[in-house]
């Protein structure tokens, strides 16, 4: 059995695709450079009897995010606009999926569920830029894995 993994099992990072529903509209992302989702689990220390270290016991989660993309929509900045003229707040969902062909490893799909955005970018201009970057930091309640990698053969012991 092969002990290493092979180079062709590296996630291409430009070979997937993401989308983004907004009150039932789903839109391809397809501007997107890069997104970053992570979920961090809360945790409190529990001093225990007999021990000199304390013990850590999860006790909650928090999903945040961030995505870098072509400054050539104004989606997120109509919910920004929207929410300063009404105070209603819009929550969404975005999937993305990782899938490189060339890689044993099969296809994974995460749903961030319920997003919601800490602000954004609403004009933006730059005389020495090739192009326009946009960005926007996001939390998220939950996520999905409807579809996970496979299981490497060399990961397998």
């Amino acid at each position: 059995m092969n002990d290493t993994m092979h180079a062709r099992d590296a996630i291409h990072g430009a070979q997937g695709e993401a989308f983004i529903t907004i009150e039932g509209n789903r839109y391809k992302f397809a501007n997107v450079i890069n997104l970053e989702a992570r979920f961090e689990k809360t945790k409190t220390q529990v001093p225990i009897m007999g021990k000199v270290s304390k013990g850590n016991k999860s006790t909650g989660g928090e999903g945040t995010g961030s995505a870098t993309f072509h400054y050539n929509t104004s989606i997120f900045r109509e919910l920004l606009y929207r929410y300063q003229e009404t105070g209603e707040d819009i929550y969404f969902d975005i999937q993305v999926t990782n899938e490189d062909k060339s890689s044993g490893v099969g296809r994974q799909t995460t749903i961030l569920k319920d997003c919601n955005i800490d602000g954004g970018i609403v004009a933006l201009i730059d005389a020495d830029a090739e192009y326009l970057e946009d960005s926007l930091d996001f939390t998220f309640e939950s996520f999905e894995l409807p579809e996970k990698f496979s299981i490497l053969e060399t990961m397998q012991a």
